[in-house]
């Protein structure tokens, strides 16, 4: 009897630990991957980085202080980290792009627009093409970039 509950104490375990111990992995590399990027942009002080927050393969830090913004995607099909220099950007905006006749968002991008010469820099944040779960986490995206908005423009007036 004492063996029986021993032996299925030990199969739950690991049960239990094995998915934690993958999840703790992942999580270690993916922090790991960020700070390299930030130490990319801020070799001497990555950590000026203060905010950062990270939501279907997308990551955005901001160094408030200095005024430097990253947008990384981690998006399987196109990897990138984009950085922009806030000093230099007298406005940003968000353009959702919608499908022809109907309200289905299928592109969101960031547009600065810069004080020297008013070019504009568009940075792409979500693609439809890119979604793996169609139209689900366009909301969350939708709302994650209007929080990202104020506060970039935030940096922006001050």
């Amino acid at each position: 009897m004492e063996t029986t509950t021993t032996i299925m104490g030990i199969v739950i375990l690991i049960i239990v630990a094995i998915p934690i111990y993958f999840s703790a992995r992942s999580s270690a590399a993916s922090k790991s991957r960020i700070l390299n990027i930030k130490k990319r942009f801020n070799p001497n002080h990555p950590e000026d980085f203060d905010l950062t927050e990270s939501i279907n393969n997308k990551t955005l830090t901001i160094d408030q202080k200095n005024n430097k913004f990253i947008l990384m995607n981690f998006n399987p099909n196109q990897q990138e980290s984009i950085y922009v220099d806030l000093n230099t950007i007298s406005s940003c905006k968000l353009v959702p792009t919608t499908d022809a006749g109907s309200d289905t968002i299928v592109k969101i991008d960031f547009d600065f627009q810069e004080k020297e010469t008013g070019k504009k820099i568009i940075i792409p944040f979500y693609d439809f093409d890119d979604d793996r779960i169609k139209q689900i986490s366009v909301y969350q995206d939708h709302q994650f970039a209007k929080k990202w908005l104020k506060i970039i423009q935030d940096s922006i007036s001050r």
